[in-house]
């Protein structure tokens, strides 16, 4: 099973738990606030904000606290702590890519914790570019309910989407970053439920893990990384089969 997609439904299946905990409001409202300090503070006029939006109702986050970090990202509430996009890379266990999605007030802060989460599975932080060159950056659309695959390869195709994966009752289609709103907008159109409509790094080559305690050891450093306050995003180019994940159960 490809990293980024095994980590991608682990994300979902832990998601009403980090919103109990409140850490994944925090991440979404500085979403929000980054989303909207970028462009436009409506969402019908501003993409990145319709969509953190988005994501944040289907998470359950309270209107006011919507409305709060849009009004904190525009300028119109006042924050005595900036926040700031930053992009972290390194190895994890088994030669593994990681490159990391955070937003911080704290530079220090943040890349002392990510540094540790690395440290303490063996795995190591490194400089800028060490590893993005094996991601590329792809728009995903997550859709629900798919009960006809090939009606949707025909709407991804006018769409001017690139490539379709179907899981189960669901899929994933992929489109150049640049047409992510054109493609999501018109497969709404066309009545498909669009889970989540992102920007992502996707690797163009993964690394096959096939020691049960180096697949251990990545998935760790994975959640540790996800549950720090400041990542917003933690992408890998790993490849763990279904035995190896079944023998971790």
């Amino acid at each position: 099973m490809a990293g980024h997609s095994k980590w991608a439904n682990i994300k979902r299946q832990k998601a009403r738990v980090d919103a109990r905990k409140g850490s994944l409001f925090t991440k979404l409202s500085r979403a929000i606030i980054v989303a909207a300090r970028s462009g436009l503070p409506d969402p019908e006029a501003n993409f990145r904000l319709r969509s953190a939006v988005e994501k944040a109702k289907a998470a359950g986050m309270p209107a006011e606290n919507i409305e709060r970090a849009i009004a904190k990202g525009s300028g119109n509430w006042t924050d005595d702590s900036p926040l700031e996009e930053i992009r972290y890379e390194g190895y994890g266990p088994g030669g593994v890519a990681v490159l990391i999605e955070a937003m911080t007030d704290n530079r220090n802060r943040t890349a002392a914790e990510v540094r540790e989460a690395f440290s303490k599975v063996g795995g190591s932080l490194g400089e800028s570019g060490c590893v993005s060159w094996l991601f590329r950056q792809k728009g995903v659309i997550t859709l629900e309910e798919v009960t006809d695959p090939e009606a949707l390869l025909l709407a991804v195709a006018e769409a001017g989407g690139e490539d379709l994966k179907v899981e189960g009752t669901g899929a994933e289609v992929y489109c150049d970053y640049t047409l992510l709103d054109q493609v999501a907008t018109y497969l709404k159109k066309e009545g498909y439920r669009v889970q989540e409509a992102a920007i992502r790094w996707i690797p163009s080559t993964e690394v096959h893990v096939e020691d049960p305690e180096t697949a251990k050891l990545v998935l760790t450093l994975m959640e540790r990384l996800d549950n720090l306050d400041d990542v917003q995003n933690v992408y890998a180019n790993f490849e763990i089969d279904e035995a190896v994940m079944e023998s971790l159960a």
